[in-house]
């Protein structure tokens, strides 16, 4: 196999791929409608912040506390609370899935909450089919009731000494917001999709046109070929990353502590793989539907998935978390995810950059030995 580079041929190849999609909708639809859409998607759609949480409230009581205690419920941002006499009018709600747990104070609320030694003044049921929300819901509402119950107990002059006394400070991400690591991460998947799905369906495109052949039957050698379907869909990558980092910053308020010369680098190291790994299913499977299909299956659900996006990978069993160093994404949202909250971190970024590079040399190697210089 012929391995040398004429560079005027490989500039002749990559202007002749530059043109073509521009004269291509599909590809600009791919590379930049798509990452507008998946990123205002994972910005305002997908949030793990528990805010505006559907809850029954059941006051059986009248008396003052029991009214000041309902009272700081329906003022939290955290519950969206329907008032309710009985536990049973929120049940079938409850099993339903239309409220997240039901808080109940009972009617001798006043009395029990003067007893010191009692533990028991308000009720809390939760579903335990979504054992996530039951925790979110348990925690928030015995937060409420406690902030509640140290606000009251000052009011009454009655002096409450905590046994430890605690200081909490939040790092890099303050405002625990989600999106401030869901963005980031979601870059990592928009590139996946675009790098992926261009080169897989486009290329297979050509293979169905008969160009393809084509070009194989022209001196142009097996690695001119593969370099000019890299370069100029590693551009487009990159113009569609900094849509969504302009986005990110821009509309979303997104910190940036990093230096933007090192996240192109991160960027190009990631798009290597993704593009590569499109171009290599293009050429096993020669067809538009089957590539497309495959590079669902092996480029994005495995970044979804097994990278740290959406799940943490201490989380996972053991042999789940082995699976997940054979796929390039889980090397590229950690550092992404630092670039923006904590800044260059370089023990994190140098080894995940080269570990992407190493991913890219493979793929790239791997297709070159299934493109063959014959049709």
């Amino acid at each position: 196999m012929d391995k040398t580079i004429n560079f005027r041929r490989l500039w002749a190849l990559i202007w002749k791929e530059i043109f073509q999609i521009v004269r291509d909708p599909s590809s600009l639809l791919v590379a930049f409608f798509m990452p507008l859409m998946m990123i205002f998607l994972f910005g305002y759609g997908v949030s793990l912040d528990p805010t505006r949480m559907q809850m029954g409230l059941v006051q059986q009581g009248s008396d003052s506390l029991s009214t000041s205690l309902a009272t700081s419920y329906a003022n939290s941002p955290y519950f969206d609370v329907q008032p309710g006499q009985t536990v049973q009018e929120f049940s079938e709600r409850l099993a339903a899935g239309q409220i997240f747990g039901i808080v109940v104070i009972p009617s001798q609320f006043d009395r029990n909450f003067a007893n010191p030694g009692d533990t028991s003044a308000v009720q809390i049921i939760t579903d335990g089919s979504s054992p996530n929300s039951a925790r979110f819901f348990s925690s928030y509402s015995l937060g409420v009731y406690e902030n509640w119950k140290s606000q009251t107990l000052a009011e009454m002059g009655v002096a409450v000494e905590p046994p430890v006394a605690v200081s909490t400070h939040y790092l890099y991400n303050e405002q625990l917001a989600s999106r401030f690591f869901l963005i980031p991460g979601s870059i990592a998947m928009i590139l996946t999709m675009v790098g992926s799905l261009l080169t897989s369906l486009l290329v297979a495109r050509e293979w169905e046109r008969g160009t393809m052949e084509t070009l194989i039957s022209t001196p142009v050698t097996v690695t001119e070929l593969i370099m000019s379907k890299l370069v100029p869909y590693m551009i487009l990558g990159l113009l569609a990353s900094a849509i969504c980092v302009l986005l990110a910053l821009a509309v979303f308020g997104l910190p940036f502590r990093g230096s933007f010369i090192i996240l192109v680098l991160l960027l190009l190291a990631f798009l290597f793989p993704a593009l590569a790994q499109g171009l290599l299913l293009s050429a096993l499977t020669k067809s538009q539907f089957v590539a497309s299909q495959v590079a669902v299956i092996l480029a994005f659900l495995p970044s979804f998935l097994l990278s740290g996006f959406i799940f943490e990978i201490a989380s996972m069993p053991r042999w789940v978390q082995i699976i997940t160093y054979l796929f390039p994404g889980r090397y590229v949202i950690p550092p992404l995810q630092s670039m923006f909250l904590t800044g260059n971190v370089p023990e994190l970024l140098l080894p995940n950059i080269t570990i992407l590079i190493l991913f890219g040399v493979f793929f790239f190697g791997m297709t070159m030995r299934v493109t063959k210089k014959h049709v």
